[in-house]
């Protein structure tokens, strides 16, 4: 880690690189169906004839910027443009409609580059120690994260838990649709071919996302979005002051997202809901989550940016992809004869830190690029007339979600999951549990199957599952999760004055 190693990501070649791969990142990810996963996997076979080091330059650059980008589809259609962003639609949307679209874009700007700096660094400095984190994780670990992660969705449920619960454990009944993780038993196929493979997992996003805000857009003449006066700029200033002002959040979702990033297989997704839920834990009473709350923004694209920069930890050196996309990057050094491992900050160390610094420096270009993207994405957002609208967006869920396997199967399957999805929205279901259940669903069942195995072979069934201290701390966080808004209605209740309760 010396100045030599930052001189060479500062070369010319290297900074168009950072910021040709944070504009084509940020580009594709805005784009429903479109994710960091294949944004990456798309521009690798260009890296094939560059250097190891400017090769993972460009490649991280593409991937901080595409998990940024999909904040924009989030805040402005109400449909994440890759998965992490998720939660940004609880409280993005929602400021969108009331006017405030043009400063939860820039909020969401400011929020992803603190993130992505703080997990830049914690690769900097922590990766060594911070992977030993990774190893103490087994089967059982990861099927309570799940049941953790499926908790906290359900418990953001527009203040309905039971609703959650159910969109969760329908989420979780159609990942077990088609092949089995472990076993490969055939499983509520019903006899269909198209079944077998499943349902895919960015595909059932797009629908129950993108397809009812459609059928809303096209149902409705009024505007998509409140216009209050004459599209300028971003409120850049007042967005700066808003993210200084929740400064505490801010760390904080970035230290989740970074920590949960060396978890392999958790991903922005979970690190989003986690600090979301952080954020809406310790909120102020005058704080109203889900209906347009800044700090919502915050928390979710601070710790989902963490995640490229402690998705690297494990990739780099254990060899263990963190993330999808970190799996693509690992095939593309292996291609290139870089060898991954605990040797790899010895033997290649120069490689390693010219790529941290070139990730640090794609994050800052990232500001710029991303206020300048914002303002357009947000004034054609604003502007086009929905008769132009609603079919360039359905045009692009149909076209980003055949490109994922090449099936119009899996089209058929997103229109009609959209439409259900549209359907149970009028009765108060939300479409956030079900997808969290369909992504946590494999893991889960993957965790639970090899630690029966593992518990049944040891004779230590319950040891297994309640015997390990990391198993019992997430257990402790999932029964919290689950019972923690039950307390603060209790709480509620008992505040309530004589004559409050007397008018009831």
């Amino acid at each position: 880690m010396d100045a030599s190693n930052f001189l060479n990501a500062l070369t010319p070649f290297n900074m168009m690189l950072a910021l040709f791969g944070v504009v084509a990142g940020t580009v594709i990810g805005s784009i429903p169906g479109l994710t960091a996963t294949m944004a990456v996997a798309v521009l690798v076979p260009i890296t094939f004839s560059m250097e190891p080091a400017s090769a993972l330059i460009l490649l991280g650059a593409i991937y901080t910027g595409a998990i940024y980008g999909g904040a924009y589809a989030a805040i402005l259609l109400n449909t994440p443009g890759t998965p992490s962003a998720i939660a940004t639609t609880f409280d993005g949307y929602p400021m969108a409609k009331r006017g405030d679209g043009d400063l939860a874009v820039a909020i969401a700007c400011f929020a992803s580059v603190a993130g992505g700096l703080v997990g830049a660094l914690g690769l900097l400095f922590l990766a060594p120690p911070l992977s030993k984190v990774a190893l103490a994780f087994g089967p059982v670990e990861y099927f309570w994260l799940s049941i953790f992660g499926l908790s906290l969705i359900a418990s953001l449920s527009q203040g309905n838990l039971l609703k959650g619960l159910v969109g969760g454990a329908f989420g979780l009944i159609l990942s077990t649709v088609g092949i089995a993780e472990i076993s490969a038993d055939v499983r509520l196929t019903f006899g269909s071919q198209t079944m077998i493979a499943g349902f895919e997992v960015v595909g059932a996003l797009i629908g129950l996302y993108c397809i009812p805000v459609l059928i809303n857009l096209a149902a409705v003449p009024d505007r998509h979005l409140k216009v209050e006066s004459e599209v300028g700029s971003l409120r850049i200033l007042e967005a700066a002051k808003v993210t200084l002002k929740s400064k505490f959040n801010l760390i904080r979702s970035s230290v989740i997202g970074t920590v949960v990033g060396i978890l392999p297989g958790a991903g922005g997704s979970v690190a989003g809901l986690v600090a979301y839920s952080e954020a809406k834990r310790t909120a102020r009473p005058e704080q109203r989550f889900g209906e347009g709350e800044p700090d919502g923004i915050i928390a979710t694209e601070a710790s989902n940016n963490a995640t490229v920069g402690g998705g690297f930890i494990p990739t780099l050196v254990l060899g263990i992809p963190g993330t999808p996309p970190d799996a693509v990057i690992l095939g593309a050094l292996l291609i290139q004869g870089v060898r991954t491992g605990p040797t790899l900050f010895e033997g290649g160390g120069s490689i390693v830190y010219t790529f941290i610094y070139g990730l640090i420096i794609a994050t800052v270009l990232m500001l710029p690029t991303g206020l300048l993207i914002g303002r357009y994405a947000y004034k054609t957002i604003i502007t086009i007339p929905k008769a132009v609208l609603v079919p360039t967006v359905g045009f692009m869920t149909i076209i980003g979600t055949f490109a994922i396997r090449n099936s119009i199967s899996d089209v058929i399957i997103m229109i009609c999951l959209g439409v259900f999805g549209w359907l149970i929205s009028r009765f108060g279901f939300a479409a956030s549990p079900i997808v969290l259940g369909l992504i946590l669903g494999p893991i889960a069942e993957q965790g639970f199957v090899q630690s029966w195995i593992i518990g049944s072979a040891t004779d230590n069934l319950w040891g297994m599952f309640f015997g390990r201290p990391i198993s019992l701390v997430i257990v402790a966080f999932t029964i919290l999760s689950l019972t923690y808004p039950l307390i603060v209605k209790r709480r509620m209740q008992n505040k309530k004055s004589p004559t409050d309760l007397k008018a009831e």
